[in-house]
């Protein structure tokens, strides 16, 4: 069985909440960071989960409290986060999840997914496709292409790795001086395979206000 140890960034400053911080913010009456790490925490294969948490706050209020999770400080980017809590894992695991922390709804069948496919050696990138079409603009805001929307996906996390594969990559961007904001982009610059796993809407990322009325319309309506 796979081993796995979940990295969860959660130190954003919340702008575009109006500077509330988003992991401490009450859904259903639990902090959003709770909900984002609960379904890790109810699996056998999770051996640790560490959490980089900024600011002030009570760390074990927002994040539960649980032998295997442990809050250290965030980094001052989402990448320094993600590359802070790796250099932090303590445990013999052999895979690596991300999962944002302001991501309250995981969906369980797209974790297991994720979490076979890295087994299998493969990185997992939980998404959803794309139903609007896109367009690609210029610095002007000039439309210079339509891609095709059935190749085109929103990514989500969880996004999953085989341990040896997500370091190579976490160094690779470090010694390249690379921040990147999605982590499988940086394991695709190594050439490693990246897969899409179907997620869920419903795996919502809270960024705005509108988002945490959005979040407690599925708790009420039984969605998650």
């Amino acid at each position: 069985m796979n081993a796995v140890a979940v990295l969860v960034p959660a130190a954003g400053a919340g702008v575009r909440m109006g500077g509330v911080r988003k992991p401490f913010i009450e859904i259903g009456g639990r902090p959003v960071l709770r909900w984002a790490v609960s379904e890790f925490l109810a699996r056998d294969d999770v051996v640790e989960v560490v959490v980089a948490l900024g600011g002030d706050g009570d760390p074990a209020r927002a994040a539960g409290r649980d032998a295997r999770l442990r809050v250290v400080g965030g980094g001052d980017s989402r990448f320094g986060s993600v590359a802070g809590a790796f250099d932090r894992v303590e445990s013999h695991a052999n895979v690596i999840a991300v999962h944002d922390g302001a991501r309250p709804f995981p969906p369980p069948v797209t974790i297991d997914e994720c979490i076979r496919l890295a087994g299998a050696g493969y990185g997992a990138v939980a998404g959803v496709p794309a139903v609007d079409t896109v367009k690609r603009t210029d610095g002007a805001g000039r439309i210079v292409e339509t891609p095709a929307r059935d190749t085109l996906w929103h990514a989500q996390t969880p996004q999953v790795f085989p341990r040896d594969l997500f370091a190579r990559a976490v160094a690779h961007s470090r010694s390249a001086g690379l921040s990147p904001t999605d982590d499988a982009s940086m394991v695709e610059a190594l050439g490693a395979e990246v897969r899409m796993v179907p997620a869920s809407g419903t795996n919502l990322k809270i960024t705005r206000p509108a988002d945490v009325a959005v979040a407690e319309a599925y708790l009420a309506q039984n969605l998650v």
